[in-house]
């Protein structure tokens, strides 16, 4: 199985989406930790856009497929 990283906004309805399409991903609330804000924004090239998905290493930026 992948390692799947959502980094994202609680209330978001893209980050919502993203979670429900990525059950088995790991949540990670870049409001909530600064670590999580800075580690996403490394994967996103500075892009404050939620939510960031990395799979396997491998960032996608923003998210809406299904809505």
């Amino acid at each position: 199985m992948a390692d799947i990283i959502i980094y994202g906004k609680a209330g978001c309805p893209h980050t919502k989406r993203a979670l429900d399409a990525y059950p088995e991903a790991e949540f990670r609330d870049v409001l909530m930790n600064p670590k999580d804000m800075e580690d996403m924004l490394g994967y996103s090239n500075g892009q404050r856009k939620v939510p960031v998905i990395v799979q396997d290493g491998e960032p996608t930026v923003g998210y809406n497929r299904g809505s």
